[in-house]
């Protein structure tokens, strides 16, 4: 019996690992977009004997991707995949530069199709590269703790069960296989910062510190993300019992740490209807500060045209008419 390359057969086990919880005839989507992080995890899904199938993403942002989208459907439905759906979506418009924009056209896309398609997960391509790169991005951002514990192995019907396998070995995986991976010139362009991160920032950090770099930032953002978990429950409960008449308890929330109180409040500008890619690390400092650094000073602006201010002992909303 032929010897199971190392890659595939790191590959496969982390797909087996990440699908061991679902019922064995629960279907399965890969979003795929013919590359060689995507089509390696496709194969493993089809090969641990679950119903799989595949969607590939058409956003229209470079020529031939109509083409591309359709090579990649036929090559998943000669090799067995059903169902197979190409979802052509629209970045017009939306929010944010051109990959928040098409990122957000992709996932609304994914959803939609396991809705459809009446999916248990679908299962998207980061891998262990990818996971380094967000962590190196939060960073350049000064992003706290949430934004650098990554991307989460699941949330929601989404689940990253490559984090853990290195890019290379994708690769390594694919070529053992004879597919033939499609190259994103969207990966090597310098106008996007991951790219930058991939081609420029990443080899260097590699070259002075050593191949371990990407592993080790990786597991400092899966290390966080268990610290984020705690905390939030953490905050969870703090918000509960913060909560007044009117709005947040002054008290309740002074008695909390700075690190739980920061997250109250965040959650409470959520709940207020302040969209979270909006809502800044200065909104919150400034709410804090109506907590901690009372001197009458007038309401906090939050996004969305939500105001909130100090009244007496609480914290409250005001109407967008009374903060003008």
């Amino acid at each position: 019996m032929a010897r199971i390359p190392p890659p595939v057969a790191a590959v496969r086990t982390a797909v087996r690992r990440g699908l061991a919880d679902l019922p064995g005839d629960a279907l399965v989507l890969v979003a795929c977009s013919g590359g060689a992080d995507s089509l390696a995890l496709a194969s493993a899904a089809q090969f641990v004997g679950r119903r799989v199938g595949l969607v590939t993403v058409d956003h229209g942002l470079q020529e031939g991707s109509d083409r591309r989208a359709r090579s990649v459907a036929a090559w998943a439905r000669d090799a067995g995949f059903d169902p197979v759906r190409i979802a052509t979506v629209s970045v017009a418009g939306l929010p944010g530069g051109p990959e928040a924009a098409a990122r957000t056209a992709r996932y609304d896309a994914l959803t939609t199709a396991a809705a459809d398609l009446g999916a248990a997960a679908v299962l998207l391509g980061h891998t262990r590269d990818d996971q380094a790169e967000t962590v190196l991005l939060a960073l350049a951002r000064g992003a706290g703790p949430r934004g650098l514990s990554g991307m989460p192995g699941r949330r929601g019907i989404f689940r990253r069960p490559l984090l853990d396998v290195a890019r290379a070995d994708t690769r390594k995986a694919c070529a053992a296989l004879g597919l033939a991976p499609w190259e994103d010139p969207h990966n090597t362009d310098p106008a996007y910062a991951r790219s930058r991160v991939r081609s420029a920032v990443l080899p260097v950090l590699v070259d002075a510190l050593g191949a371990g770099v990407l592993g080790n930032l990786a597991r400092t953002a899966s290390l966080l993300a268990a610290d984020n978990e705690a905390l939030d429950e953490l905050a969870g409960a703090a918000l509960e019992s913060a909560r007044s008449p009117g709005g947040l308890s002054v008290r309740a929330l002074a008695a909390q740490r700075a690190a739980i109180r920061g997250r109250v409040l965040h959650r409470w500008a959520r709940e207020l209807g302040a969209p979270g890619a909006a809502l800044a690390f200065g909104h919150v400092v400034a709410m804090d500060a109506l907590v901690t650094d009372w001197h009458g000073q007038g309401p906090v602006h939050l996004p969305a045209g939500i105001g909130v201010a100090r009244h007496r002992d609480d914290l409250v909303r005001v109407v967008p008419a009374h903060i003008k």
